[in-house]
C-alpha cells in the first residue's frame, strides 16, 4: 500500500458519524480497528483494504480516498488516458442494454481508449495453467490484492504458496504499456477499493461507485453514442468475477472427489481456508481464495443488486458474447503478448502481536464479569467471534470493556441501582433537612415565645409571692393564690422547655460510661412487671463525652413514652453499638406504633398523642434539642400495622463520642 499510510489512509472513519454498533469490527477480516471511547477507527497500517466496513456501514461512517478530481484532471489534460474496465462491470451497469453504450459513454466522458481488463484475466489464466502443469507445490491464488494484504501482514509463512503471478488488472497494465511505449495514463475501473493500493503500474484506480458520480457530473450521460471495446479483446476472462472464475477461465478439471483445488470466498470462509492449509488440514494442489463472494460482490459496487443477480448479468454477458466471439483474433492478440512478463513476487509485512498469556486473558474476562467458562456467551455482539478474541484485543489496545454487550448491560443495571439508591438518599436527605428547616423555624418560634413570656410570668410569681406575705394563713384567697403560683411555675417549666428545644442552653460535657447510663436512666423510670428491659453494649469502650444530665432526660423521655405505648406489656430493647468516631443508641420496644402521619409530627413543640392533661408535647422536642446540641441526629422508624403481625418503634440516635467544639 505504497500509495497510502497513516497520515493519508485509503479508508477511514468519520467520527461524528460512528454509532458504536461493531458492525465494522464484525466484518473486518483482519481486525484492523481500534475502539476508543466506543468509536471505530481504522488502523491503516493493519488494514488489508478489503472494504468490508465501508459495505456495511449504515451511517456512512468508513469512507475511502476517492479518485473522481484526479481523474478528471487526467481527462482534461494532454495525455493519451486509457479506461480498463474489469470483467465484473455488467453487474453493476445492469441499465445500459448493449455494452457498446457503457463504452461509447466512457468515451464521451473523455477516454481515449476502453480496454477488457479480461484480457488481462485470460493471460493470467494460462500463467496458473502453466505454474500448475510445472510444479508440486500448492498454489495459492494472488489475484485477490485482499488474499495478498492478508497473507504478507497474518499469515506470512505461507507467501511462498502464493502464485507469484500478477493479478489481471496488472497485466492489462503492462500489456499496454508495451502497446503505447508508456506514454497513456491508465485508469483502472472495477468493484474493488484494494486495487487502489494494489501497484504503483496503475495512474488511478475508480470504483464503480466513483464512475457513477463522474457520469453525473458530465453533459455526456444521456447521449446514448455506441461504441466496441479497442483491442485486445477479451475471451474467457470475461467471467472470472464469478466464484471459481479463474478455474473456468484456465479450464481447470474441478473434481471435487479428488480434491485438488478448493475455492473459498467470503471473509470467513478464506481465513478458514488458510488456517486449515497453514496446520496442514489440506493437501490439495490448487487454493483460489477471494475475500469477497465473488468480484461481483465487492465494495465498490452500488448495492442496488443481490448477488444471483449479478451473476445472472455476467453469464448473460459472457454468453451474448460468445455468439460473435472471433476465436482466432483472440489467439492471435494471445501469442502476440504471450511474452509479456507477468511475474510478481510478495514482501512479508508482519503486523501481529504476540498472544498474550493466559493469565492476562483472564484477568480481563473477569473484568467483564467472566470468571468461568459459562460465563463465555461468544455472542458476537462485541465484534469478535469469541469472548477470548475479545479480551486479547482489549490488552493489545484495540478494544474496550464496554464492547461486551452483557457486560455493558449489567454495569448498566448496576449504575440504574446505584442512581435509584442515590435517589433514594437524596430524598431522605432533602425530608430530613425540610424537617430541619421546620424545626429550626419552630425553634426560633419558641425561643421568641419563650423570651416574652418569661417576664410576665416573673412578675405575676414576685406578686403571687407578696400577696402571700401581706394576707394572714387563714384567708381564703391563700388557696387561690398558691394555684396562681402553682400554674405560673408550670409555666416557666414549659418556656424552659421550649429555650431548651430552641437550642439556648449550654452543654457541660463529661466522660460517661455511657451504659450505666443508660441502666440507670431505666432504675430512673417506673417499669411496669409485664414489660422486659434488656440492655446490650457491643462498644468496646463505653466512656463517652457527653452532658450526663441532659442525655438523661432524653432516654427518660423516650423510654417513658414506649412503656405508655405498651400498656399490655412488652419488651424495651435499648443497644449501643459505635465506630472509633461515634456511637448510636438504638431504643426499640413492641408498642402500638406510630402512623406515618405522625412520625413526621413527632418533634414539633406542643405534638402530642395523649389525652388532654397527659402530655405538653415537648418531650421529643426537647430530647431533639439536646441530641442536636450535641451535634448528633435523631430519627425514628415504627410499624403501626397489626394486620403486619408486628408493630413497635425504634429511635435511633447517633452521637460523637468526643465532642471539644460546643
Amino acid at each position: 500500500m505504497s500509495r497510502y499510510s497513516s497520515t493519508n489512509p485509503l479508508i477511514y472513519t468519520i467520527i461524528d458519524k460512528c454509532r458504536m454498533c461493531y458492525t465494522c469490527v464484525r466484518e473486518c477480516p483482519a481486525k484492523a480497528l481500534k475502539i476508543e471511547n466506543g468509536q471505530a477507527e481504522i488502523i491503516s497500517e493493519r488494514c488489508i483494504a478489503c472494504g468490508n466496513c465501508v459495505k456495511v456501514c449504515s451511517q456512512g461512517a468508513k469512507v475511502y480516498h476517492k479518485s473522481v478530481d484526479q481523474v478528471l484532471k487526467l481527462l482534461s489534460s494532454e495525455h493519451k488516458t486509457i479506461a480498463c474496465v474489469a470483467p465484473s462491470y455488467p453487474a453493476e451497469f445492469s441499465e445500459f442494454e448493449n455494452y457498446k453504450e457503457f463504452v461509447g459513454l466512457l468515451k464521451n466522458i473523455g477516454f481515449d481508449y476502453v480496454i477488457e481488463v479480461a484480457f488481462g484475466a485470460d493471460l493470467v489464466a494460462n500463467e496458473y495453467k502453466e505454474l500448475l502443469k510445472t510444479t508440486d507445490k500448492t498454489v495459492i491464488t494472488s489475484d485477490c490484492p485482499v488474499i495478498t494484504f492478508y497473507v504478507r501482514q497474518y499469515n506470512p509463512e505461507l507467501l511462498s504458496y502464493m502464485a507469484p503471478i500478477v493479478s489481471p488488472m496488472v497485466a492489462t497494465a503492462r500489456v499496454l504499456r508495451e502497446m503505447f511505449n508508456h506514454n497513456a495514463k491508465i485508469v483502472f475501473i472495477g468493484p474493488c477499493i484494494a486495487k487502489k493500493a494494489e501497484s504503483d503500474e496503475i495512474d488511478e484506480v475508480l470504483t464503480f461507485v466513483e464512475l457513477r458520480e463522474i457520469f453525473s457530473l458530465t453533459e455526456f450521460k444521456k447521449k446514448h453514442v455506441l461504441s466496441d471495446f479497442d483491442k485486445p479483446f477479451a475471451g474467457k476472462g470475461a467471467i472470472f468475477p464469478v466464484s471459481r472464475g479463474l478455474m473456468q477461465t484456465a479450464g481447470f478439471d474441478d473434481d471435487i472427489i479428488n480434491g485438488n483445488v478448493i475455492n473459498a470466498d467470503g471473509r470467513v470462509n478464506f481465513r478458514e481456508a488458510l488456517d486449515e492449509f497453514e496446520k496442514g488440514n489440506l493437501k490439495i494442489k490448487h487454493l483460489e481464495l477471494l475475500c469477497c463472494e465473488g468480484c461481483i460482490s465487492g465494495p465498490g459496487m452500488t448495492q442496488n443488486m443481490n448477488r444471483i443477480l449479478r451473476r445472472t448479468k455476467i453469464s448473460n454477458y459472457v454468453n451474448e458474447k460468445d455468439k460473435n466471439f472471433n476465436v482466432k483474433a483472440w489467439e492471435k492478440e494471445i501469442n502476440k503478448y504471450s511474452d509479456i512478463n507477468l511475474s510478481t513476487s510478495f514482501i512479508a509485512t508482519d503486523c501481529r502481536k504476540d498472544k498474550p498469556n493466559k493469565s492476562e486473558i483472564d484477568k480481563v474476562l473477569k473484568q467483564m464479569g467472566k470468571e468461568s467458562a459459562k460465563d463465555h456467551l461468544n455472542c458476537g455482539a462485541c465484534g469478535y467471534l469469541t469472548c477470548e478474541e475479545h479480551a486479547i484485543a482489549v490488552i493489545d489496545g484495540l478494544a474496550e470493556n464496554e464492547m461486551c454487550l452483557p457486560y455493558a448491560i449489567e454495569k448498566l443495571h448496576n449504575s440504574i441501582d446505584a442512581l435509584h439508591i442515590s435517589n433514594e438518599k437524596l430524598a431522605g436527605a432533602k425530608q430530613a433537612l425540610h424537617k430541619s428547616e421546620k424545626l429550626a423555624s419552630m425553634g426560633q418560634l419558641s425561643a421568641g415565645i419563650a423570651h416574652e413570656l418569661n417576664n410576665p410570668l416573673g412578675i405575676i410569681t414576685m406578686y403571687c409571692s407578696i400577696l402571700e406575705d401581706e394576707i394572714s394563713l387563714d384567708d381564703p384567697l391563700r388557696e387561690d393564690l398558691d394555684l396562681i403560683f402553682e400554674q405560673a411555675n408550670r409555666c416557666k417549666k414549659i418556656v424552659s422547655g421550649l429555650l431548651n428545644f430552641a437550642r439556648k442552653n449550654q452543654l457541660v460535657l463529661n466522660e460517661v460510661d455511657i451504659e450505666r447510663l443508660v441502666k440507670h436512666s431505666l432504675n430512673s423510670i417506673i417499669v411496669p412487671d409485664n414489660i422486659s428491659t434488656e440492655v446490650n453494649s457491643k462498644l468496646n469502650n463505653q466512656i463517652v463525652r457527653i452532658d450526663a444530665d441532659q442525655m438523661m432526660q432524653v432516654l427518660t423521655n423516650i423510654e417513658k413514652n414506649a412503656i405508655e405505648a405498651m400498656p399490655d406489656g412488652g419488651s424495651l430493647q435499648i443497644e449501643i453499638d459505635g465506630g472509633k468516631d461515634e456511637f448510636e443508641l438504638k431504643i426499640s420496644d413492641s408498642g402500638n406504633g406510630i402512623t406515618d402521619k405522625n412520625i413526621e409530627k413527632l418533634f414539633t413543640p406542643f405534638f402530642t398523642t395523649k389525652g388532654p392533661g397527659k402530655g405538653t408535647g415537648l418531650g421529643l422536642a426537647l430530647a431533639y434539642g439536646i441530641i442536636k446540641m450535641h451535634k448528633g441526629k435523631i430519627d425514628v422508624s415504627s410499624n403501626s400495622d397489626k394486620n403486619q403481625g408486628k408493630t413497635g418503634t425504634t429511635f435511633r440516635i447517633v452521637l460523637p463520642k468526643r465532642e471539644t467544639n460546643v
